[in-house]
């Protein structure tokens, strides 16, 4: 059987005419005549009703054409496939990553994926948890680090990280001379919100209510080293991830662990279930699932 024969009757199939199959696929009629004759001849059936004005499949042609519709779409991402095998040394990737935190993980990956495929450009575009999922609706990334939940229907996940979340306050702050704190303890307490676009924020918020009360917001900001810096300068306390306090000695903060509720903070990798990946895209999924980054401290 010819890969051609079956092209040929997908097409004859799809415009229901030899003369514009002919047309579309450059090839005169009677040799797409002869082809799709020797495959009947090799089948032992008859494919197409040449009876009516319009050719119309038979009941086998039906069947024959659905399968061959997968046997060329199985060709063609086979074709793609290798093509992109042999050009993944001139790929490049697009990735959307959370400011400071992912940053701090992923040096060390891009250096040994890069001397592995040196040939490959990872290009890094920031953006808040939320803005990543939504960048990458639009098609502007081909897959981002954003924090846990998102929709597994929608995304595959590879877990990156998980921590816990601790308060930071100032040194002369009450709470310093404490190693835990009950989330209901803050009530009264001067909040530092990330702006709702981070999904900290969100998750910050829904613990309080969750807790029995709605925080005072002192400030907002998107930046995470001006928040640590206005807890340093007493103006409010912050609920941020372990990692992150843990870098914070040259300030005069003190982070404290929350015993009720426990709050995990979980870094995820994500890409579409539905949308195509490059081959190079793929393969650094793969790089960092075999590769997994250390924790940040």
């Amino acid at each position: 059987m010819d890969i051609r024969q079956l092209h040929y009757f997908a097409e004859v199939a799809k415009h229901k005419n030899f003369t514009k199959a002919s047309q579309v696929l450059f090839v005169s009629q009677p040799s797409i005549s002869k082809m799709i004759k020797s495959l009947e001849d090799e089948l032992g059936v008859t494919l197409l009703d040449r009876s009516e004005r319009e050719v119309v499949l038979t009941d086998t042609g039906k069947l024959v054409h659905e399968k061959a519709l997968n046997i060329l779409q199985l060709l063609e991402e086979l074709t793609s496939s290798v093509h992109e095998l042999v050009q993944v040394q001139r790929g490049s990737v697009k990735m959307g990553i959370m400011p400071t935190i992912s940053a701090l993980l992923f040096p060390n990956i891009i250096a040994g994926f890069k001397e592995r495929y040196p040939g490959i450009e990872i290009q890094m575009i920031e953006y808040s948890a939320k803005q990543v999922e939504l960048q990458m609706e639009q098609g502007n990334i081909d897959f981002g680090v954003t924090v846990l939940p998102v929709n597994t229907r929608r995304y595959e996940t590879v877990s990156l990280l998980a921590e816990e979340l601790v308060v930071i306050v100032n040194r002369q702050h009450w709470l310093a001379g404490r190693t835990s704190v009950r989330l209901a303890e803050l009530k009264n307490e001067p909040f530092i919100l990330f702006t709702k676009e981070f999904a900290l924020h969100d998750v910050v918020w829904q613990a309080c209510l969750q807790a029995g009360f709605e925080p005072e917001v002192a400030h907002m900001t998107s930046l995470w080293d001006f928040c640590c810096e206005m807890v340093a300068s007493q103006l409010g306390i912050s609920l941020i991830p372990r990692s992150m306090a843990s870098r914070l000695h040259h300030l005069a903060v003190h982070p404290v662990s929350i015993s009720h509720p426990q709050m995990a903070w979980e870094l995820a990798l994500i890409y579409p279930r539905d949308k195509y990946l490059s081959y190079a895209s793929r393969e650094f999924i793969a790089y960092i699932q075999a590769n997994p980054p250390n924790q940040p401290g």
